[in-house]
């Protein structure tokens, strides 16, 4: 299993905000629920839990406190804090484009619909929120890496 790669992230972001662009314009109009500020808080929160449970397990790693035993860090802990982080990595991506699509539509529509120009600041929270979860789960699974071994300044050759 590798590390999530950027560029399909990107890649997803960019899919998906075509698509929801394409949603607001057949449906925004007909009767779309209020974005309010709080919209995309949630993805916020899970995004703060992410970069506090890195900073945990990023200490753990590098003091070498990972394996079975009181006070010690799993290896499965470990492995299942990747899978986490790797699905977080994608529904952010995906809730990114969502929320950059709806953005897309709303910004030049405020004065044309009455309703766009108030739920652009909640549609620009949650695309932040998103970001932000991406952000942290890439940054989560980082932690959850080998750090470097330091390079053996001994002088001598491996033979």
């Amino acid at each position: 299993m590798g590390p999530t790669r950027k560029r399909d992230l990107t890649a997803a972001v960019v899919a998906v905000a075509v698509v929801g662009y394409l949603l607001m314009l057949m449906f925004y109009a007909r009767g779309f629920p209020r974005i309010t500020a709080l919209t995309g808080i949630s993805l916020l929160a899970i995004a703060a839990v992410e970069a506090t449970w890195g900073r945990y397990v990023r200490s753990k790693i590098n003091a070498g406190e990972i394996g079975a035993g009181g006070g010690r860090l799993h290896p499965l802990a470990v492995a299942r804090t990747v899978m986490i982080a790797k699905a977080s990595a994608w529904v952010g991506a995906v809730m990114l484009g969502w929320w950059l699509g709806m953005l897309g539509y709303l910004l030049p529509n405020p004065d044309r619909i009455d309703v766009a120009g108030k739920d652009t600041p909640g549609a620009a929270i949650a695309a932040a929120s998103a970001l932000a979860l991406t952000v942290a789960a890439l940054w989560l699974q980082h932690c959850c890496t080998k750090p470097e071994e330091p390079p053996d300044d001994r002088g001598g050759t491996d033979d």
